[in-house]
């Protein structure tokens, strides 16, 4: 897996240890872009302990229900996507904006105490995720072309379908899946599918029911 100047190619190329933003709603997947606007203080200070570091973050969502612990901090889901940050700019009024490229999904473990304003957790990588390209050949590419001209059609939207003619399948459908207007419990279902075969048809099946619920017949909307 490239992303920008780094390449990340064994466990040991990964850290044991991540700091972690939790946004609801936001999804990042492996080689997929995801933009942050950062305002708050701490997680300012883990821009910059990213930036004087290996610019490497975890983006998590908090648990569905957003049940807190006893020192006030949410429950967060057991599985993120870490991310590089790939873009970085100042912007004269105390905030940044950057752009996370994704490298590989992740599973929580325990906590650490570190003495910073934000969150580090252990990780266990999803090592498989570096090599995903080996997965595109089985993405039912047509199917998912379908479903997703069906909802720009429903919804009167437009696309840039030359760009997405010459999108590999592993870009295809983590962008898909990244830009989805689905909920929390929907993108983490695509985030914890466990290859991209399976994440492209969970896309569909939400897609399908999305159409359904908003449209009525949603065989007939695919069609």
């Amino acid at each position: 897996m490239q992303v920008g100047n780094a390449r990340y190619l064994k466990p040991g190329d990964l850290p044991d240890a991540i700091a972690v933003f939790p946004l609801t709603g936001a999804l990042l997947l492996p080689a997929g872009q995801l933009p942050l606007n950062i305002f708050e203080p701490r997680y300012l200070a883990m821009l910059d302990a990213a930036l004087a570091g290996n610019r490497l973050i975890g983006m998590v969502q908090p648990a569905l229900g957003e049940h807190e612990d006893k020192s006030g901090e949410h429950h967060l889901a057991a599985v993120g996507c870490l991310g590089r940050i790939t873009s970085f700019a100042e912007t004269g009024d105390g905030r940044y904006i950057v752009s996370l490229t994704g490298v590989c999904r992740f599973r929580l473990l325990e906590e650490k105490a570190t003495g910073y304003p934000f969150r580090t957790f252990r990780i266990a990588p999803f090592i498989a995720d570096l090599s995903a390209e080996n997965e595109e050949e089985a993405v039912d590419r047509a199917a998912l072309l379908t479903a997703f001209k069906a909802y720009l059609d429903a919804n009167k939207l437009e696309a840039d379908w030359e760009s997405v003619e010459r999108a590999s399948n592993l870009t295809l459908v983590n962008s898909l899946a990244m830009m989805s207007p689905f909920g929390p419990a929907e993108k983490q279902a695509l985030l914890e599918a466990p290859d991209l075969k399976t994440r492209a048809e969970t896309l569909i099946a939400i897609t399908e029911i999305v159409l359904a619920r908003v449209f009525g017949d949603s065989d007939t909307v695919l069609q």
